[in-house]
């Protein structure tokens, strides 16, 4: 992966220290940790409302303060639906004789018809990212032409591989999503239009 692809994991809150030049694109993404969740910057302040209302308290007193608890709270683990996406590495050969996976979309798509939107030289996949959003899943291609920044696809569960977006280089990719520090002006620019400073 390029250096300017793991800088941008490294600030969306990932963990690349086991990432090196020998392994392949799948044995570094599954080497990634990451220890919260992701916000993409269309995100439309889920739950912000009632944060703010069990919260207001500390808005009003300890500004600083809410705004840390806020961080703590939407970057951890929970089981709140606030249109996060979350990182995610496991392997998808529907196409690979013998695999776990072969036989999946059958019935639903051909390869050929796969090929048509991705490139690589064998359709297997790599999920990166789950979405609560539409479409819901993102994949890698392992055979992509660019293994230092490969193309990401989209497809939904309810049309899976039957409809797939081309999404651009992962590092484009990346850039939909916020950083703390962003998600946290996102809220304050919400907040202070809605409740004052």
């Amino acid at each position: 992966m390029y250096t300017k692809i793991l800088e941008k994991l490294n600030v969306l809150g990932a963990n690349t220290e086991h990432v090196r030049a020998e392994k392949t694109f799948a044995e570094n993404w599954q080497s990634i940790q990451f220890s919260s969740y992701l916000y993409d910057k269309e995100w439309d302040v889920y739950g912000i409302d009632a944060f703010y209302e069990k919260n207001k308290e500390t808005y009003t007193d300890h500004n600083e303060k809410f705004y840390e608890d806020l961080v703590e709270h939407y970057f951890s683990e929970h089981e709140q639906t606030y249109g996060q996406d979350f990182y995610k590495d496991w392997l998808f050969t529907p196409f690979k004789k013998d695999s776990k996976d072969d036989g999946e979309l059958e019935g639903f798509v051909e390869e050929a018809e796969v090929r048509e939107t991705v490139q690589g030289t064998e359709m297997d996949f790599i999920c990166i990212i789950y979405s609560y959003g539409y479409p819901d899943h993102y994949f890698v291609c392992l055979t992509d032409p660019n293994p230092m920044n490969p193309t990401v696809y989209s497809t939904d569960h309810e049309v899976y591989f039957e409809e797939i977006e081309n999404e651009g280089s992962l590092e484009d990719f990346l850039d939909r999503y916020m950083t703390k520090e962003e998600f946290v002006n996102v809220v304050k620019d919400y907040l202070e239009e809605k409740f004052g400073k």
